[in-house]
Parts: C-alpha cells; structure tokens; sequence
C-alpha cells in the first residue's frame, strides 16, 4: 500500500521546523510564508506551545465527549475574550470543513430550511455540503451536487438582494476570500448581509477558517466592517498544526443533545494546542504584529510596477502579477528558499505566514520577490 496521489508534491523533505523557517533532511533552510496553508499560526515549534503538548501527553491524550473535559470550558472562556465574542457557545470539531459543515447543519435546524447562499471564487471544504458550497467543480462529485445552493457575486449588493427571500436558510461567506485569490469582502457588503439577513430570518454564516486568530490584524477579519454574524467557524491557526476546528455559536440557537456530536473533537490534546495559541497571541501581541509588518510588506510591494495589485488584510496577502504567478513561486523555492501559496486565480500568489514574522524576513522575501520579477 502507498498514499492515495491527491496533491502534486515539492521534491522536499523536512524534518525540523523553528519559528518562520523550516530545514529538510538534506540541511536546506527554507523561510516559510505559508505555513501549511494558514495552520502555522504562532511559529513552528514555538516553546510554549511545545511544553504544554508535551505536558498534556504525558497526562491523558485522549477520550471521548462522554466526560467532562475542563479544559474545554478554558479554551472556551479564552477565545471568547480574545474575539470579542463572549456570550457566544463553541462547538469543538477538528477540521475547517467540519465546521463549515455543522454550522450549515445549524441554520437548517434552526429556521427548517434549505437554501443556501455562497459567493463565487468561495472554499469552504471537501466534505459534503462545505465542498456543495464551494465555487469549484472540479472537487464537487455528483454525490455533492445539490440544487439548495446559489452562487452570487462577491460584494455585489443588488444580486444578493434579488436573490434574498423568506426560503434562504443562510448565507455564508469568508472573512477574507483564501483559496479564491485573497479577495477582501467590503465593509458595506457584510452589512448588506446582516440587515438581510435579519430580514429575512437568515442566519448569516462567516468562514474565518483561513482569514480567523489574528491573522487580518483584528481577531476576525469581518470585525473590520462591525458586523456580528450568528455563526463564525474557525480552525487552521487555532491549533498552530494540530487539528482542531470549531463553531462560535450565537445564544439566538438552542442546543439540544443528539443535534451535533464529534469523536476527536475537543480531545485534551487539541484543547492544549487551541489553549497554547490563544495564550501565545495575547502575551506576544501578535494581532498587532502582525498588521505592523503586514502593512509593511504590502506597502512594499504596491510599489513594483510589476505588481497588478495587492490584496489583503494583515498577514494574509494576495499578490496579483500580469501574468501566471507559477513559475515565480518555483523560483522563490528552489532559487531563495521561500515557501509561499498559490490559489485559484492562477497570477496570484498568496502568503500566509506565521503572526510572528518579522519585518528583517519580510524584507527577505521582498528582496528576493523584487529581483526575480525584475528579471
């Protein structure tokens, strides 16, 4: 038996990691901006972070929601604070997906219905209904094909009021778009869903799966337009590399037993990681590190012509060129050792890095960036 082929693969091995660099097996040290896909939230390898997993190890790793897990109620209690959303329940899952997938799940139990409203260029996951919701039909198999979901525009006001109407179940949208190219919904757009959806009896649904924990520099990206939606699904840098995922659950929904339930979600070790993070955050302030040295890079990088535009928030940055960002992103690893993304929009390279990044490793990257496109 081999793995399942699902991913074209770099030639790399690695096998360390320390802060904003990882090292393979052959020595070569890499800078990392992209950090799995937005996972690595405060450095691989961060101390802290280390000693609490290896603290909870040694205890108890693993056991069911059967018992009482306090440190759920911690972590709970924390994200709550840290977010701004303290009145509002958490649901504990391990992926992005599956809480994409149990915040939809909630909106249908909570109003009985069906429609769903997406955006185009949207992810949202690969299990059922998040992958239904997602802008893709290459990773849509007809088992996941449903006539319950309408895509609409991103930040197109008039389209999503024609489409709004007592029959829409949810509408649900990324803080920031990730996969589809780092596109910023506006402040305005986001308040055209809330009134909608208050209007309609909607529940309004944000994905901050990618664009959540800092990495915008507020804690949510939507809470640049001071909205405050009814679901919000994390996951990604919550667990700095662990799996975890979640749903903030306004109080408006009424839990009953037997309406979610997870196996692994939750566990101790995912609430030590999820634990560990929140307090990374907070006592390196990290939110407001990462809108310092994001507003640096990207304020760089609007000035190579070059460049068609720059797009983001924070530390999650869309790169647009005027033409396929491919083989640039093949130079910047092989040539100058630097790990960034690649997304839906084929000219645009995406970064993701670590909150921690500094601004001598930001200059690194641009230094590098500015020469290859240069040539």
């Amino acid at each position: 038996m081999k793995p399942f082929d699902v991913y074209p693969l770099f030639d790399i091995v690695l096998e360390k990691a320390q802060g904003s660099y990882v090292w393979d097996t052959k020595g070569t040290r890499y800078l990392d901006l992209y950090g799995g896909h937005a996972v690595i939230s405060v450095g691989h390898s961060h101390p802290l972070y280390v000693e609490r997993m290896k603290a909870q190890l040694e205890r108890i790793a693993f056991y069911s929601n059967s018992v009482k897990i306090p440190q759920q109620d911690i972590l709970a209690e924390k994200l709550g604070r840290l977010s701004g959303y303290e009145d509002y329940n958490l649901f504990l899952c391990n992926s992005g997906a599956e809480a994409n997938e149990n915040a939809l799940k909630l909106a249908s139990f909570h109003n009985q219905r069906k429609k769903i409203i997406a955006f185009n260029r949207s992810f949202h996951g690969r299990t059922s209904l998040a992958v239904a919701a997602t802008d893709d039909h290459k990773i849509v198999s007809p088992v996941n094909e449903t006539e319950h979901i309408v895509f609409l525009p991103l930040n197109d006001a008039a389209a999503l009021q024609q489409h709004m109407n007592d029959g829409v179940c949810a509408v649900i949208i990324e803080g920031i778009q990730g996969v589809g190219g780092i596109h910023v919904p506006t402040t305005e757009f986001l308040a055209s869903i809330r009134t909608l959806c208050n209007q309609y009896g909607a529940v309004m649904i944000l994905d901050e799966v990618q664009s959540g924990y800092g990495r915008s520099g507020k804690f949510f990206a939507h809470q640049y337009a001071n909205v405050q939606p009814d679901l919000v699904t994390v996951a990604k840098g919550m667990g700095n590399g662990f799996p975890v995922g979640g749903v903030l659950i306004s109080p408006k929904f009424e839990a009953k037993h037997g309406m979610l339930g997870t196996t692994f979600g939750g566990n101790y070790l995912a609430c030590a990681a999820a634990i560990a993070v929140l307090d990374i955050i907070e006592q390196e302030a990290l939110i407001d590190k990462a809108t310092e040295t994001g507003n640096y890079l990207m304020q760089e990088l609007r000035n190579i012509p070059q460049v068609k535009e720059v797009r983001g928030l924070g530390l999650m940055i869309g790169i647009e060129l005027y033409e396929p960002c491919s083989q640039l992103r093949n130079k910047l690893l092989s040539v100058h050792h630097i790990f960034t993304g690649s997304s839906s929009d084929k000219n645009t390279l995406r970064l993701l890095p670590a909150l921690n990044l500094s601004k001598e490793d930001a200059t690194l990257f641009f230094e590098a960036f500015n020469a290859e496109v240069q040539k």
